[in-house]
């Protein structure tokens, strides 16, 4: 990885300029007054969630486990992007150090591997309690959790490794101006001189393994959880079965499907305001949106809030 960023830097271009969001100071500024608010709400709504999974014994179960993990996930997720995208909105255009270029890069495909394979897993739980809810305690115990978190994270760095590593020893030419409001896959790739089909080989192999594998797995579960809840003769058992996975059905939505069309485009195709305005959908406003998706119907956090802010 090291001798990587040293070939990488060897390229003869030592920064790269981001252009943010707008060239226009009148636009960056009313979307400044939006999303920095929006940033401090996802932190706070995120923590929010973690010291509530941690402190009530009554939310140590699988689903709050994951669902812990994932705010976790998302408050280090924004702590990547919305950093710069803040910088550029507040100067404009401003330069980024080659070396920091790669690190934001770095922890930010880990993120997203992760977070795929968080989802996943979220949606195999959700599989096992509704089609297996007398195995589920054995199915899935503390130690299989654990188990499926610490690959998340794992394979996530991974991918991350494989793919930093080739971009960053390629050589980049001059002008060396990113289209983007942070450091990602197809606008470095655009800069390349180099011969880039290893890099986008590896892409590709990346992507398959982690967008389409665990989207595969996710819509695997949920047609299961659909059948077996169109089985049930009970309509409030249909209805309450239904309540407890509509959230993380609508996050995995949302999520997979802007990803997936971000990502499906040609690596070289020049970066665009529709996909800045994409990036930002699951950058900013999916992890703004996720705390409030997987809690506005959920008794048992909102039982846990109200011990929390009235213990009386």
């Amino acid at each position: 990885m090291e001798r990587a960023l040293y070939l990488g830097n060897m390229s003869g271009v030592q920064e790269f300029i981001l252009l943010g969001l707008s060239a226009r100071q009148g636009v960056r500024v009313v979307v400044l007054a939006v999303f920095l608010p929006l940033y401090l709400l996802t932190l706070l709504e995120n923590a929010l969630i973690i010291f509530l999974v941690c402190s009530h014994t009554e939310l140590h179960k699988p689903m709050y486990f994951f669902l812990g993990n994932l705010s976790c996930l998302e408050m280090c997720y924004v702590s990547v992007t919305m950093p710069s995208l803040l910088a550029g909105l507040w100067t404009g255009p401003y330069h980024v150090p080659f070396t920091a270029c790669l690190i934001q890069l770095f922890l930010f495909i880990s993120l997203i591997s992760t977070k795929c394979t968080l989802l996943a897993s979220m949606a195999c739980d959700r599989y096992v309690a509704i089609c297996h809810p007398l195995r589920y305690p054995l199915l899935m115990r503390p130690q299989v959790c654990l188990g499926l978190a610490g690959t998340s994270w794992l394979g996530g760095l991974l991918v991350s490794v494989a793919k930093t590593a080739c971009i960053a020893s390629l050589s980049y030419c001059s002008p060396n101006v990113l289209n983007h409001f942070f450091c990602d896959v197809c606008p470095l790739l655009n800069l390349s001189c180099t011969h880039v089909a290893l890099t986008e080989l590896v892409d590709f192999l990346s992507a398959i393994v982690t967008f389409c594998g665990t989207l595969l797995v996710a819509l695997a579960s949920y047609s299961a959880i659909g059948v077996a809840v169109l089985r049930m003769p009970s309509a409030t058992a249909r209805r309450k079965a239904f309540s407890t996975c509509a959230s993380h059905l609508v996050v995995v939505g949302i999520f997979y499907s802007v990803a997936l069309f971000m990502y499906s485009c040609p690596s070289r195709v020049e970066s665009t305001d529709l996909h800045k305005l994409l990036s930002v959908i699951y950058t900013v406003v999916t992890p703004a949106c996720s705390p409030v998706v997987y809690c506005l119907r959920n008794r048992e956090v909102h039982a846990a809030l109200r011990r929390t802010f009235h213990p009386c």
